[in-house]
């Protein structure tokens, strides 16, 4: 075992919580692409063809392939397709490709050792490989649970002995969506739950001396995601253990809200320096995915690295009532019932590059002018505060959005009524005169050692805009609120992140990175409870682009819900349906239900478990047939596809939560 593996990690759960460094894990052999130790990040996918479609299944491959994937998964849910997986190997072969073949396992024991001797890896889910799911409390004592492991064991066994003989790597990947009765029953519907669920496996295999193995802990939910691979991890090291860690956030959906949702989980871990290989979950086709989990990805290629030998220097005390296995939120104090406390987190958007004498520019910040009626309609992501910097508008600015000025600026309004100041903390040190309500100050982590911050008047009208300038800038701010923390310090903090790209980089490529660093860097420290407010600084990108993205991290990290959240898989060839179609179907119908959270799964492998997030569901149960779902209750079984829909909607209707779209 790696000598690294039984070291106490100073961030608990990762070798640095203030700094960046790479946990190392033990290198696993894929065929001729191996991962962990210190190979690079790799980048994976899954067909969503047809596994006995050979040809169809070789042609999506390589697509997947040139993209840039280098492990291509494929679903074996049965004898037949773990056989053809064969025929799919010798194609691509014969087309001059050999990238490692992942079989995707689930209920079928005999599929995967079949699949082992075919294919360089096997994945198999621990919630259903030895257990069925029937959603029942089961009630055991200690002697009975033990009983259990050891069907388990018996069940498991014979693949470990397999993958062995024939030198195949395993994925032990827990999904929150399917954990087992047992497990749910023991344990809990929690990330503890989750990591255990992985753990009684992993030890099997220990116990065999078989350790080709990669772990994932994937949930629909960032939040839960993150809190269980950061516990799978200072679980493995506690019994001396490292593997590979795959990471993903499981039916991420489509388009911006499934790029920003697997930003959140992933990024979020990748900043910590966990994270051996990416699968970018998206309800679109498979090679879209790929150039996601490289953006991801790149970013930490050239990130500079704290070595171990330097890690002393980072030894941090995290406040007594934080931890990165629970989510708890920063208490604040609340000001003026707007920013702070209870409220949500507030959206700031830089205006002050824009026509300050065109009311129109206020549309792509959520409000809409209406000329003849001289008013504003607000929209559900309608911003907070609008920064103008030194700028005057011509026009009238809506009552609830308030305007941001630089303090010189805001000095010499002659009305100040819903305008507010942004100072340096010097100049707020030295301020002439200050708000009534609400005072915002520029500071850094730095700041906090200097004699300034020592001498800030404070007092129920201060907020922090937090900047950084740093490398490592999302772990540079999350150790500005470990010490606020500390210093029992409860000023509202806004966090702002500012993103600049190469000129050469196409507008497409800029969104992207615009999207995913922002999802990550603000997104990590939402997760963890940190920030009363975002500030997406990114001038090359639209201010709709920023206004929507902002909205879209807030929404993934359950910090302020304004649109309607599908919770949707990416297929593969277990699908019942076209997934895209069928989402895109009920996302036009239902995408005004502010907060409602739709379920929409190909096939029943995790749609009742992934839809225990999920208010209602909708699942393919056969050709044509869909069943649907209330959370975890079965409403309809096998409805037509034809009507399933009007089926959701009515059942949506009933329970009162159906509101009919303003056209």
């Amino acid at each position: 075992m790696e000598a690294e593996a039984t070291k106490a990690l100073k961030g608990d759960y990762c070798n640095s919580i203030i700094q960046y460094s790479r946990f190392k894990t033990r290198e696993v052999h894929i065929g001729a692409v191996p991962m962990g130790g210190e190979q690079p990040i790799r980048i994976q996918s899954m067909t969503t063809a047809f596994t006995m479609d050979t040809e169809a299944s070789i042609e999506q491959s390589i697509r997947m392939i040139d993209a840039g994937c280098e492990y291509v998964r494929i679903t074996a849910p049965s004898i037949k397709e773990a056989q053809n997986l064969a025929e799919i190997k010798k194609g691509l072969a014969a087309r001059g490709y050999h990238t490692p073949l992942v079989a995707d396992i689930h209920f079928t024991p005999n599929a995967a050792e079949l699949a082992a001797k075919i294919v360089e890896k096997v994945r198999v889910n621990p919630g259903n490989y030895a257990d069925k799911k029937k959603f029942e409390e089961i009630n055991y004592t200690p002697e009975a649970y033990a009983q259990e492991l050891a069907r388990i064991k018996k069940k498991f066994a014979p693949l470990v002995e397999i993958c062995k003989a024939n030198g195949t790597a395993m994925r032990i990947g827990t999904n929150h969506g399917s954990l087992s009765d047992r497990i749910m029953s023991w344990y809990g519907d929690t990330p503890k739950g989750m990591v255990e669920s992985a753990m009684e496996f992993i030890r099997i295999c220990h116990e065999m001396d078989y350790h080709e193995l990669v772990i994932s802990m994937k949930s629909s939910n960032p939040q839960v995601m993150v809190q269980a691979y950061r516990l799978l991890v200072k679980t493995m090291v506690a019994e001396g253990m490292n593997y590979p860690l795959h990471l993903g956030v499981t039916e991420a959906g489509d388009g911006e809200d499934g790029r920003i949702k697997s930003a959140v989980g992933i990024g979020t871990l990748l900043e910590d320096g966990l994270g051996d290989t990416i699968r970018v979950s998206l309800t679109e086709e498979p090679e879209y995915e790929i150039p996601v989990a490289q953006a991801l990805a790149q970013r930490y290629e050239k990130r500079t690295q704290v070595a171990e030998s330097d890690l002393a220097e980072a030894d941090f005390d995290l406040p007594e009532n934080y931890s990165p296995y629970a989510y708890q939120k920063r208490a604040s104090a609340e000001l003026n019932t707007f920013i702070g406390g209870h409220q949500v987190p507030r959206v700031i958007l830089d205006l002050s590059d824009q026509n300050l004498k065109d009311a129109n520019i206020l549309a792509a910040a959520g409000y809409i002018y209406s000329s003849i009626l001289d008013k504003y309609n607000m929209g559900d992501q309608s911003i907070d505060f609008a920064y103008l910097g030194d700028g005057l508008p011509s026009f009238n600015f809506p009552g609830n959005l308030k305007q941001l000025y630089n303090y010189s600026t805001w000095l010499n309004l002659k009305s100040k009524t819903n305008c507010h100041p942004l100072y340096t903390l010097k100049e707020y040190i030295g301020a002439s005169q200050r708000d009534a309500s609400l005072n915002l100050v520029r500071v850094k982590h730095e700041d906090l050692e200097r004699d300034d911050f020592a001498a800030i008047p404070f007092d129920k009208t201060l907020v922090f805009v937090l900047e950084t300038h740093a490398e490592y800038g999302m772990m540079d701010q999350r150790a500005f609120f470990f010490k606020l923390m500390n210093l029992g310090i409860d000023t509202p903090v806004i966090i702002k992140r500012s993103y600049h790209f190469e000129a050469s980089e196409t507008q497409e490529q800029k969104e992207l990175k615009a999207q995913l660093y922002a999802a990550t860097d603000l997104g990590a420290l939402l997760l963890d409870g940190f920030g009363d407010g975002i500030w997406m600084d990114a001038p090359q990108v639209s201010t709709k682009f920023r206004v929507s993205t902002s909205f879209g991290i807030l929404q993934a990290t359950r910090s302020r819900i304004s649109k309607t959240e599908y919770i949707s898989c990416p297929s593969c060839g277990r699908t019942l349906f076209d997934l895209q179609e069928t989402t895109q179907m009920i996302r036009s119908r239902t995408d005004h239900l502010k907060g409602i959270k739709i379920g929409i799964m190909g096939c029943i492998v995790n749609g009742p478990g992934e839809m225990a997030d999920a208010d209602y569901g909708y699942v393919g149960t056969g050709p044509g047939k869909i069943t649907l779902y209330r959370g975890k209750e079965v409403v309809k079984k096998n409805v037509s596809s034809d009507n399933a829909l009007d089926d959701l909607i009515e059942i949506i209707r009933e329970d009162g939560n159906w509101v009919e779209k303003e056209i």
